[in-house]
């Protein structure tokens, strides 16, 4: 019997990065596992919101980047924080290409890393994750939404393997697949955790407050992020990704729910194996494989000491308290525009739950009813290029703009100009 041979892999090759939400959650946990790599890693361009202009600022002066972005606020006061915080951290005074407003992010992505990692909040993460993919680099995402509400535009924008997903659900599952060829799975389990109100009813649901909903259980995340996690709006969203990274059918992707997060997602097998890849629940793990893929970076976290008592529970979801997941596969299946007009309308009513104006029902009723009137067609409806074939990025934010309004108007609130996402720190 001949035994498989473990040698030694030649050493990863040095690579380059750009930051896009550098000031984020993702962001500061990439420049965590970047600054403890440098023989690894160097960052070359970064990108953030603006509204952490001190915390950007010193990221800059100890990451030296040759270009630096920012989304809002000018370019002066940017330059005098650089300087200011050179001085903070006792770093030599530097002066790096500067670019301020709507398109800087799309810039940065542009800017020819050898990785882009895209951890923007929202869907106006879109323009730069094509900006990358235009520019050859290998796209680390982390911002779901662009690859959700721009589909087919997406996916036919990138070579096979471009993409590296960053999420954890979504670097489990590529993982798993490591362990068979594609003709041999046959279906994909995301796990969720079921966020702060598992196990209660949709009645038990009526006075959640944001400071709960805010609360997870196991993972630190935005506010977006974490809201959605509260909703299922998250696992909705990360059912369409799922789809469209794998190219594997709805009909074949399930969703069950693991409290602990210990098991981050599983693949079964046509044989009857399911490899299932665990690991703390912490996202310096998927976001240093998006940054080294396919190699794996050593003590990225820390592992599990395996010698204590450990155990895995899995349960079915209840899509009837959490009804966000089953109105994605429908918004899934039926594709073009409808995945933008799930997340537009979501975004606009998450705001408006943290700004105490709706009820925690109200999120997923709000957007059930939003694509519901889009389906019912029409360009009034932001039904315009509303299928794959036709699909591209105008159509997109034209949807999003009718779904975002046609939200606010459901809600009762004041009608205001929104932009096409809202990129965040």
């Amino acid at each position: 019997m001949s035994h498989t041979s473990y040698a030694a892999s030649p050493p990863p090759d040095h690579r380059t990065v750009a930051l896009l939400g550098s000031t984020g959650s993702i962001g500061t946990q990439a420049i965590d596992v970047i600054s403890r790599n440098p023989d690894r890693f160097t960052v070359t361009a970064l990108s953030a919101g603006g509204g952490r202009l001190e915390q950007l600022a010193e990221q800059v002066a100890l990451l030296r980047p040759q270009l630096v972005g920012m989304a809002s606020g000018s370019r002066e006061d940017l330059r005098r924080a650089i300087t200011a915080a050179c001085e903070r951290v006792g770093a030599a005074p530097y002066e790096p290409r500067v670019v301020v407003g709507e398109g800087a992010s799309e810039e940065v992505a542009a800017h020819g890393a050898d990785v882009v990692l895209n951890g923007i909040t929202g869907s106006i993460g879109l323009r730069p994750t094509l900006a990358a993919l235009e520019a050859g680099s290998t796209l680390a995402l982390a911002n779901k939404e662009s690859l959700i509400v721009g589909g087919p535009i997406v996916t036919r924008a990138a070579r096979p393997g471009q993409i590296v997903p960053v999420d954890s659900e979504h670097s489990a599952i590529a993982q798993c697949l490591r362990g068979g060829r594609a003709e041999e799975v046959r279906r994909l389990v995301v796990t969720a955790s079921g966020g702060p109100f598992r196990g209660r009813s949709r009645d038990e649901l009526t006075a959640v407050t944001p400071e709960q909903a805010l609360a997870h259980p196991t993972w630190d995340m935005g506010r977006v992020v974490t809201t959605n996690s509260a909703t299922l709006v998250n696992k909705g969203l990360e059912v369409i990704e799922a789809h469209l990274l794998f190219g594997i059918g709805f009909d074949r992707i399930e969703v069950v729910v693991h409290p602990t997060s210990d098991v981050h997602s599983m693949v079964e097998f046509t044989d009857g194996s399911t490899l299932m890849q665990a690991g703390p629940p912490t996202m310096l793990i998927p976001i240093a494989l998006g940054l080294a893929w396919p190699d794996r970076v050593p003590d990225a976290a820390p592992a599990y000491d395996w010698s204590r008592p450990r155990s895995f529970e899995f349960f079915p979801l209840d899509r009837e308290a959490f009804r966000a997941v089953p109105l994605a596969y429908r918004v899934g299946e039926a594709g073009g525009t409808y995945p933008a007009v799930y997340n537009a309308a979501n975004e606009e009513c998450v705001e408006a739950f943290h700004e105490r104006r709706i009820g925690f029902l109200d999120i997923v009723d709000t957007v059930e009813r939003v694509v519901d009137e889009h389906h019912a067609g029409g360009e009034a409806a932001g039904n315009v290029g509303n299928t794959a074939g036709d699909l591209d990025v105008p159509a997109v934010l034209r949807a999003e703009d009718w779904a975002r309004r046609r939200a606010r108007e459901i809600l009762g609130l004041a009608l205001q100009d929104v932009p096409s996402g809202k990129e965040r720190p």
